[in-house]
């Protein structure tokens, strides 16, 4: 398993403000980032899988600043969609800010999740592309990350499956059973 260290990061420590919308993602108005996960109002998000031509995928270990599942073991990239933002922009922006991935083969939407407690109350757009690295990460964000099987990324999930966020398995599983694995 090839490990990555992080570093200096892109993203700054700013109040991120966002759209608050409806369950069929219609836009209601806009909150600072704080205020909605404090009051579980439904928002965007995008998570990416970056696989490499092996087929393992990325996962980065979140940051232990990080308010949300801090330590955990995530999707290879993650956030928020912006106010105004498009999802496959916020997925392009993620990437880049997150691991530093500018390049990004085949970036292709996978599936569109509905807000729920698993999706932390968002709209999850769940995106997949190649790469084989090497990446950049941002240290306001990543603690570190690394490559892994599939095979033995079910074997970690089962024996410990706390390691991860619980989106994180939420969107695992989705992608499993949309790839019949």
């Amino acid at each position: 398993m090839k490990k990555y260290n992080s570093f200096s990061g892109l993203k700054s420590l700013k109040v991120e403000f966002l759209d608050v919308v409806d369950v069929f993602d219609h836009v209601l108005g806009i909150a600072p980032r704080p205020f909605i996960h404090r009051n579980k109002l439904l928002h965007r998000a995008v998570h990416v899988f970056v696989f490499n031509k092996d087929g393992e995928l990325f996962l980065q270990k979140r940051s232990l600043n990080k308010d949300s599942a801090p330590g955990k073991w995530v999707s290879s990239c993650s956030g928020h969609v912006d106010s105004g933002e498009y999802y496959f922009d916020a997925a392009k922006r993620e990437l880049a800010e997150e691991i530093g991935l500018y390049s990004h083969e085949g970036l292709r939407l996978l599936s569109i999740e509905q807000p729920r407690p698993e999706t932390g109350y968002e709209h999850v757009h769940l995106f997949s592309c190649q790469s084989e690295g090497p990446f950049r990460l941002n240290v306001l964000e990543i603690k570190e990350g690394m490559w892994i099987s599939r095979e033995k990324l079910a074997l970690w999930i089962e024996k410990k499956q706390q390691d991860f966020s619980w989106s994180f398995i939420f969107l695992w599983a989705q992608y499993l059973a949309i790839n019949h694995l």
